[in-house]
């Protein structure tokens, strides 16, 4: 019955190895899980051309091949995609770290500049990245552009928002960068009782 409980480890180590490759690919793991992954390999070829005669035992022994050669196929395409630079949450993380990085050098930078003058220049910075992000120029973004726009813009968002109480926030949407307009939040006064 030796065959018998190694299809039940072979189920076991494959379910694990599944695990641990989600949690490589999501960062939780730092490295790639090929000890595990060999002990899956020793035992799929162990019993690869050896006639197993019960016909349940070879069924399951044959449907955990093939989910584990899927799972090595789906495996594979994603690590070539991290090697390139392309597995998307391998992109946002790296791109997460690069806004921290980004917001962290520009909050040293604007510490003496006034307040109306450091918004702008963060709309710009940020307008900027973003079109880097989607791949598009950033030739013509300048500061005296996004100033006369933002400036033109400001008598209808007045109106439509009803209040001069607004900030200016990045967003893309549809893969494009676009500069939205906000109501700024009160800052809630409590009073002792």
């Amino acid at each position: 019955m030796a065959i018998a409980d190694d299809i039940l480890k072979l189920d076991q180590l494959l379910s694990e190895l599944i695990t641990k490759y989600e949690q490589y690919f999501i960062g939780l793991e730092k490295r790639e899980p090929l000890l595990r992954l060999g002990e899956v390999l020793k035992l799929v070829r162990r019993y690869s051309g050896v006639s197993i005669n019960n016909t349940m035992y070879k069924h399951r022994f044959n449907m955990q091949v093939a989910r584990f050669n899927t799972y090595r196929e789906y495996w594979n395409r994603i690590l070539k995609l991290m090697d390139e630079g392309k597995y998307s949450r391998d992109r946002f993380i790296s791109d997460l770290h690069q806004r921290v990085h980004v917001t962290h050098e520009s909050k040293q930078g604007e510490a003496g500049l006034p307040d109306a003058e450091s918004d702008l220049d963060r709309i710009v910075r940020e307008f900027r990245e973003a079109r880097k992000l989607c791949n598009l120029s950033c030739e013509k973004v300048t500061r005296e552009l996004i100033a006369t726009t933002i400036e033109k813009q400001r008598p209808f968002l007045t109106e439509k928002l009803g209040s001069e109480n607004f900030s200016f926030n990045v967003v893309v949407e549809d893969g494009k960068p676009k500069i939205k307009a906000r109501l700024k939040k009160k800052a809630s006064v409590i009073f002792p009782t």
